[in-house]
C-alpha cells in the first residue's frame, strides 16, 4: 500500500487535528493512520519505514558519485537526503551537510522528523550553513575527509548566488573533479521548475530542473526525483 503522502506531512496532519479539535497527539496520529488503510499509527510506521528507499538506493552509490535530488517543494528532497546520508554513517562512512537554506536546529529537527536522533552520529555528521558555502569552500572544509565520505549541498541553485562566486557551472565541475579525486559521493538538492506538470508525469527528471544559469546535467552520475510518494532513480547511461 502507498501512502498518499510522505510521512512527515501525515504526521503535520495529525498536529493540526490535534489543536483543531483538542484530541490528545497518539489519538489523532491513529485517526490519521485510519484514513491510510492501518489500524493505529504504529503499524502506519512500520510499513513507512519498510518502504523507505533510502536503504536500497545508498548501496548504488559508488565513491566518486555526483548526485542530484530533485523535487518540488514538500515532496521530501531534503528528508530523502538525510536519509541516505543516515544509511552511509550505518555503514560506517562520515557525512556532511551543507546548507545555504536551513539552519543547523533545522537539520537536526528534520533527522528526527525520519526518526533518527541526531547524537547517535554526531561523531560521524558535521553540518555547515555557513554562508560563504562555495565550491571551493566545501573543498576546503573537506580536504581531509576520508574516501566514502557522503556530502549532501543543500541547494544546487543557491551555489553562485554570491557575485564573487565562479558561475554554477564551473563550480559544479570543481566538486566533480574532487568527489572523483577525493572519492566523495556529492548529492546536491536541487529545485524544480514550476512548470512541471505532474498530470502529464509522474516525476520531474533532468528537463525540469531550475536552471536560472547554465549548468551542464551530463555532470551528474545519478539522479533521484520525487513526487507524492513516487521516486524514480536512474544512473547516467
Amino acid at each position: 500500500m502507498r501512502l498518499s503522502a510522505p510521512i512527515y506531512h501525515l504526521k503535520r496532519r495529525a498536529k493540526r487535528l490535534s489543536r483543531e479539535e483538542g484530541v490528545p497527539l497518539h489519538d489523532a496520529l491513529d485517526r490519521i493512520a485510519r484514513t491510510e488503510g492501518f489500524s493505529a499509527w504504529s503499524m502506519l510506521a512500520a510499513k513507512a519505514a519498510a518502504l523507505t528507499p533510502a536503504d536500497r538506493l545508498f548501496p548504488q552509490f559508488m565513491p566518486g558519485d555526483m548526485v542530484l535530488v530533485g523535487a518540488r517543494p514538500g515532496q521530501g528532497k531534503t528528508l530523502m537526503s538525510l536519509e541516505l546520508a543516515v544509511e552511509a554513517m550505518r555503514s560506517g562512512h562520515r557525512a556532511a551537510f551543507f546548507s545555504l537554506e536551513y539552519t543547523e536546529k533545522d537539520v537536526r529537527d528534520r533527522l528526527q522528523a525520519i526518526g533518527v536522533e541526531p547524537a547517535q552520529f554526531d561523531e560521524l555528521f558535521e553540518v555547515d550553513c555557513s554562508d560563504a558555502i562555495s565550491a571551493d569552500y566545501v573543498v576546503k572544509q573537506m580536504a581531509a575527509a576520508p574516501r566514502g565520505t557522503f556530502v549532501v549541498i543543500d541547494y544546487l541553485q543557491l551555489l553562485d548566488q554570491r557575485r564573487e562566486n565562479p558561475d554554477l557551472n564551473v563550480q559544479v565541475r570543481t566538486l566533480k573533479s574532487f568527489a572523483c579525486d577525493q572519492g566523495l559521493i556529492v548529492v546536491f538538492i536541487s529545485q524544480i521548475d514550476r512548470s512541471y506538470d505532474p498530470s502529464v508525469k509522474p516525476c520531474p527528471d533532468l528537463s525540469d530542473i531550475r536552471l536560472p544559469n547554465p549548468l551542464d546535467l551530463k555532470l551528474f552520475d545519478k539522479t533521484c526525483f520525487l513526487n507524492n510518494s513516487e521516486v524514480q532513480f536512474r544512473a547516467a547511461s
